[in-house]
């Protein structure tokens, strides 16, 4: 009996997978029913014209008659009626028989006092209709809103593109309540940009221009997102809207000019300190050259525009701060900076150098003289950008001049510690004593100080201080084996600052050398890696820090040698390690673009939330949802059908057994051929018995 075949009919897809398959229509068509059953009808409430039921954008002609005869029909009424209702209705009239409110509806939907209806509903309650006190809305006073500023017309538009200064423009209406409290922050906010940018204003009367100046639906109706005023900025050199920057935080004096400063003008923010965080924050990481300016303020407003861009100009040379002036901490900043009353401002040079203090407020022209005057440190700081300013200079450059032949430089040395702030102090001290002596006549006092006063005087003598943690080969290369614990990184707990003298000796022969270099414009770093062009002899100090013994021992130095007659030699000095050749905060903007990470999201959220009123929007999502659900039954049809046809056909119950006669007959011939004693066969010719029969003559014939 043939062998049964089983059916084995193709498994039908299961729920879940084809749930999963169709996951991506389902989305969409959710997305689309959650637009046009929740998200349009919200998007578009009622507007004013249907309260008065009559069609927009009509004549104010046309609102008056319509409420007329609302206002008629519900005095009549017997029964109480809706007071919110009448609300509504006394609401829309009085907006659209205003010709500025209605003008600024009608085109660009502003609606400021719509909170009104909410707190009259609470006020009239119960109330009949002829007991309500009108008139709802309040208008501004004419006059009210005034801008000394430029006023912008579409004529005189085009023209602001050239100008090289920055503009901010305020978007504003004669009719708002808004613009005219912001009337005079914006006076404030003016004076404080003059000098960093243009200052106009547009009237929504101008209508091409506020038009072209507002923000667009996706439908292409103009909108205020914030509502007005509305700030934007034109940044230098941009000609077309889509640079156009706009203001979308608090309308507030502080948070307006600090945006158009960071976000326009691109100037450094200055950071508020504490008390408690004002040492290990901003002097523990302040380089240690710069002269720390320090703000306090009585209210926490941020730098004014001036403040940063001076801070942005004299980054080489100071470090900035802000602290918030605290009545309970008046006596710790009495103490710690002399300071006694808010605002005010603290220069902080040297160790131990008395602070410079101004007490009171301060414009730019002021603060711009008081930064000049105390932008350097008392005892400068030899560094690869001051080395030649200095006169600390291998290379042959003198404070006296390229005929000077013979000058020195006084170097305290040191890694930053307490022990190089002594250091410091006390050449402060020194330098300071040869300052008060050349005022007056050398002779009068202190004779031993003669060849130093006379040297301080012709500039032939500098005082300096040098890192020795960050300079570590120019460090070793003066001090030699003296330099362990001054030189390099700490090692220890030991730090020694040390005080030495370098005598500069020029050639005769190389002044004239060095004047056809000039001439022939050869490059400063091809200067830079000659040899020194001057001579050096180096003395070092090792008596105790009095001031009267520092400075006779640097005289005699000086008188020395002025008076021995030195040979000359020249090596190949250290260079001195530079310094970063632009703030971090410059740096910054320079490699990431203007709007950072958190203001390019919510840029893109704002856009898109634009959208959400865009009655398209949801047909959009049910056409795709309806592409993609036709897309998938299509693929998955073709696939159903390539694996069927890739299957083998089933073969009928009547060929079964003739086919499994033909699989097992090479079987069975194996068998039969490997069993030798096999029976006779009828299929043999010549079985092993048989023998030939003779035929007859009528058989052979």
């Amino acid at each position: 009996m043939p062998p049964r075949v089983p059916a084995t009919p193709s498994p039908s897809p299961s729920t879940a997978s084809t749930i999963r398959a169709y996951s991506l229509p389902l989305v969409l068509f959710s997305v689309a029913m959650f637009y046009q059953l929740f998200l349009i009808p919200n998007a578009f409430p009622p507007s004013h014209y249907d309260v008065l039921q009559i069609e927009r954008f009509v004549s104010v002609d046309k609102v008056k008659e319509a409420y007329d005869k609302l206002e008629s029909k519900w005095n009549s009424a017997v029964e109480a009626s809706d007071t919110r209702e009448f609300l509504k209705i006394r609401y829309a009239y009085e907006l659209l028989t205003n010709p500025l409110w209605k003008r600024d509806y009608d085109i660009f939907g502003i609606d400021e006092q719509l909170h009104i209806i909410e707190s009259a509903s609470k006020r009239f309650a119960g109330k009949h209709v002829s007991e309500l006190d009108f008139p709802l809305l309040d208008a501004p006073t004419p006059g009210s809103i005034y801008h000394s500023s430029k006023v912008i017309t579409a004529s005189d538009f085009r023209s602001i593109f050239p100008d090289t200064k920055p503009w901010l423009i305020q978007l504003y209406s004669l009719g708002s309540k808004r613009c005219a409290q912001f009337s005079e922050s914006w006076i404030k906010i003016a004076s404080l940009l003059d000098g960093f940018a243009n200052i106009g204003v547009v009237e929504l009367g101008e209508m091409e221009l506020a038009i072209y100046l507002a923000e667009k639906r996706s439908t292409g109706k103009p909108f205020f997102r914030d509502g007005i005023p509305s700030l934007v900025a034109v940044p230098p050199g941009c000609h077309t809207i889509n640079c156009f920057r706009r203001f979308d935080g608090e309308l507030t004096i502080d948070m307006v000019t600090n945006w158009f400063a960071t976000t326009v003008l691109v100037l450094p923010q200055i950071k508020y300190y504490s008390k408690e965080s004002l040492v290990p924050e901003f002097f523990g990481k302040s380089s240690y050259h710069k002269v720390k300016v320090i703000f306090f303020s009585k209210s926490g407003e941020r730098a004014p525009p001036f403040i940063r861009q001076a801070a942005k100009d004299y980054w080489a040379y100071a470090s900035f701060a802000y602290i918030l002036w605290r009545e309970e901490e008046s006596s710790y900043w009495d103490g710690a900076f002399e300071v006694e009353s808010a605002p005010a401002i603290v220069f902080l040079k040297d160790p131990g150098v008395k602070p410079v203090v101004h007490h009171g407020s301060v414009n730019n022209s002021l603060f711009l003289n008081m930064m000049e005057n105390n932008k350097q440190q008392e005892l400068p700081q030899l560094r690869s950008v001051t080395s030649m300013e200095l006169g600390c200079d291998p290379h042959g450059y003198s404070r006296a001049g390229y005929d000077t032949v013979i000058w020195y430089c006084a170097i305290a040395v040191g890694r930053p510690s307490r022990e190089l702030n002594k250091m410091r102090e006390t050449m402060c001290r020194v330098q300071a004593t040869l300052s008060k002596h050349s005022e007056v006549d050398a002779s009068s006092e202190k004779q031993s100080f003669a060849p130093a006063l006379d040297a301080y005087k012709k500039k032939r003598l500098t005082f300096a201080w040098l890192d020795g943690e960050k300079q570590k080969d120019y460090c070793q290369f003066y001090l030699g084996q003296m330099a362990e614990h001054t030189c390099g990184q700490p090692r220890g707990m030991d730090d020694v600052a040390q005080l030495f003298v370098i005598r500069y000796l020029r050639n005769s022969s190389s002044v004239d050398t060095r004047t056809q270099e000039t001439k022939k414009w050869k490059l400063v770093q091809n200067v830079a890696n000659e040899y020194d062009q001057a001579g050096q002899f180096v003395a070092r100090y090792k008596g105790s820090d009095d001031i009267s013994q520092i400075t006779e021992w640097i005289a005699s130095i000086i008188a020395d040698g002025d008076s021995r007659d030195l040979p000359f030699f020249t090596l190949r000095t250290p260079q001195l390690v530079p310094d970063d050749t632009q703030p971090i905060w410059s740096r910054t903007v320079q490699n990431i673009p203007l709007k950072n990470v958190k203001q390019g999201i919510f840029g893109v959220a704002s856009r898109l939330s634009v959208y959400r009123e865009d009655p398209r929007v949801g047909p959009v999502f049910l056409l795709a949802a309806l592409i993609s659900l036709g897309t998938i039954w299509l693929r998955r049809s073709q696939q159903v059908q390539m694996s069927k046809s890739n299957q083998p056909s089933q073969p009928s119950s009547e060929d079964v057994p003739f086919q499994n006669e033909r699989k097992q007959r090479p079987a069975d011939r194996v068998r039969r051929r490997s069993n030798k004693n096999m029976p006779p066969s009828v299929t043999e010719l010549d079985p092993p018995d048989a023998y030939q029969m003779p035929l007859s003559d009528s058989e052979s014939e």
